[in-house]
């Protein structure tokens, strides 16, 4: 089983707000036919379903950011789950806005959700980050992070949710690079190259052979005639 606990604030007054990207990405998850309707359970709003034949259980917590570790925290325990059974999905002050990056442990980064999380269920989770950009004055963080997307945002926020909920697949399967390509491409961005693809296959080295002697081509020539040759050869020839 794998719980997928999107971060935010609960209330008509935050739905539209940044800090609430992860609630939108569990509402874009939630909308595919094999969940069920969202009830209450663990201080969250949850949905119960399959994805890939994994059982998931989708969670918002109902805590207030700050405290959404009592709820997902709850949620491990009942059901005896281990860090490692938890993506939790948040905004990110330091990504542009659109990109996602996807990571398992890690530091909270000033984030009091993760905060939370932290102290409640261990570090050693999954976290997916979705970038909603620095206002680029510390002062201007909490109205940016409490802020609504503009409209402008519409343009990767709605391409990325969807993109997110096609691939869930993904996010299920611990399948995070070919996730994160899905999520870049839907945004406009470029995929990041495969690195095993990327790298040449270099021919092995011949035993016993230096880098040297390699890179000349195999054995060196020698003279066979003239002053070197004769010297050579009282040196290395057979002793009489």
């Amino acid at each position: 089983m794998l719980i997928i606990a999107g971060l935010g604030n609960p209330g008509s007054k935050y739905a539209g707000n940044r800090h609430n990207v992860g609630f939108m990405a569990v509402d874009a998850i939630q909308r595919r036919a094999s969940f069920s309707p969202w009830s209450k359970k663990f201080k969250a709003e949850i949905s119960e379903g399959e994805i890939d034949g994994e059982k998931v259980l989708l969670m918002k917590p109902q805590t207030f950011m700050n405290l959404s570790g009592e709820s997902v925290g709850e949620a491990m325990r009942f059901y005896k789950l281990t860090p490692a059974s938890i993506v939790a999905i948040y905004d990110e002050l330091d990504l542009p806005p659109g990109r996602a990056r996807i990571k398992t442990a890690g530091g909270h980064g000033g984030h009091n959700g993760i905060k939370s999380l932290d102290a409640h269920c261990g570090k050693d989770y999954r976290r997916l980050r979705i970038g909603i950009g620095h206002p680029g004055n510390k002062e201007q963080v909490q109205n940016h992070v409490l802020g609504d997307f503009a409209k402008s945002d519409r343009v990767w926020l709605e391409p990325l949710m969807e993109t997110l909920a096609d691939n869930a697949g993904m996010l299920v399967k611990g399948e995070d690079s070919q996730l994160m390509n899905k999520l870049t491409l839907a945004v406009g961005g470029k995929p990041e190259p495969e690195k095993a693809a990327t790298k040449q296959a270099r021919p092995p080295k011949p035993a016993g052979q230096s880098h040297i002697r390699q890179a000349r081509g195999g054995k060196p020539s020698l003279p066979t005639s003239g002053p070197m040759a004769d010297m050579l050869k009282k040196m290395f020839g057979p002793k009489e």
